[in-house]
């Protein structure tokens, strides 16, 4: 098969390999970005309801801490609102007995985007050329060349789907999903898979809801819509409320274990029961609940992360190393980040990171 050519390729439509993209492309140089689903954003995922953009995925960010993800903002003229916190907490004991307590504001302040984390990618979608981002290209096989890399989308085993070769790869997916489902020629070390393998992917053993309201029952018994559950099958609750306070919505994480969570119609029935004993009986009944259990999305989570622990794990480049190949193969997404990995933050650095090595090969 006629291989397609470019400078870069780059792996994974999330917020790391656009962005990566889009610096690329203001270096003047050629670049594909595939991806494996069918649509762009990765992690960041935002079903939409009457205008109003859900977070499944990412919901914060801390212009504190954030400096590139405010800079990105900025740049793509998006607009943003403080995570609302006023008002008393809820406590669910594992006897299900519940009480107030004051909360605990976030440190430093969080914020999120109006329309959801979505208009990041889709910002930064906007500035690429057509036909830059292939949607439905799962990569299954990556090959060492003697002037860069050789890439086969498709399934293993099978002809590929088209195949394309460039000067330098900038692998913007979790390791440990690379490592466990993509075909590397020649075998990459022993020591680097291991080191992919450890690597925990950020959400992917989590599941997290989303419940919209006309009305926000909860504000007016002077609860934050902020809570806390040791008896599931949610353990952590925000106010997900639009800006101007309508839709109004409620969300959080499950704390239930991957292994041990059921279907999704099951896991909503669950939560839809458990949200009136924190705020009110008439949380009971959104206008629209969404669910996205992580672990189960193919192009997310690997085998091991359905073992993944609740607390964020630290990240760095897999075994050290952010290129390898001789310099044509470069490391990218929130991972491999030296800093903020698993964040927003960390998928940008690790872009420029990546982008940097590229441009000044």
């Amino acid at each position: 098969m006629q291989a397609e050519k470019v400078d870069v390729i780059v792996v994974g439509a999330g917020l790391s390999g656009l962005y990566a993209a889009c610096l690329l492309a203001a270096q003047n140089k050629s670049v594909i970005v595939l991806e494996a689903r069918s649509r762009v954003g990765g992690r960041i995922f935002c079903p939409e309801h009457e205008g109003f953009f859900a977070d499944l995925g990412p919901s914060w960010y801390w212009p504190a801490l954030n400096p590139r993800v405010v800079a990105l903002i900025q740049a793509l003229g998006l607009q943003s609102y403080p995570q609302f916190e006023k008002g008393m907490a809820r406590f669910m004991a594992k006897d299900g007995h519940v009480e107030n307590f004051p909360g605990y504001p976030m440190d430093p302040p969080g914020r999120r985007l109006e329309g959801g984390m979505a208009v990041l990618v889709k910002g930064l979608s906007a500035r690429l050329s057509q036909d830059v981002v292939r949607l439905n290209h799962p990569v299954c096989e990556i090959q060492r060349q003697d002037h860069g890399v050789r890439v086969h989308v498709g399934i293993l085993d099978q002809a590929p789907q088209c195949v394309l070769e460039a000067g330098h790869l900038i692998l913007a997916m979790p390791p440990r999903l690379a490592a466990s489902s993509v075909l590397f020629t020649p075998d990459l070390s022993y020591d680097l898979t291991q080191a992919m393998l450890k690597a925990s992917t950020w959400m992917a053993g989590h599941a997290k809801f989303f419940a919209l309201y006309d009305k926000a029952d909860w504000l007016g018994m002077g609860f934050s819509g902020q809570g806390f559950s040791l008896c599931g099958p949610i353990g952590e609750f925000h106010d997900g409320s639009a800006p101007e306070g309508a839709p109004y919505g409620l969300t959080g994480f499950s704390n239930i274990p991957a292994l041990r969570r059921r279907d999704d119609e099951t896991m909503i029935q669950a939560v839809l029961a458990q949200l009136p004993c924190l705020f009110g009986e008439d949380a009971g009944a959104p206008v629209k609940i969404y669910y996205r259990d992580w672990a189960r999305e193919k192009y997310t989570a690997a085998e091991y992360d359905q073992r993944s622990a609740h607390n964020h794990p630290e990240f760095h480049p897999p075994g050290g190393k952010t290129s390898i190949w001789d310099g044509s193969f470069h490391f990218a997404g929130s991972e491999t980040a030296d800093y903020y990995g698993g964040y927003l933050e960390g998928a940008l650095s690790s872009a420029e990171r990546a982008v940097s090595a590229i441009v000044q090969n």
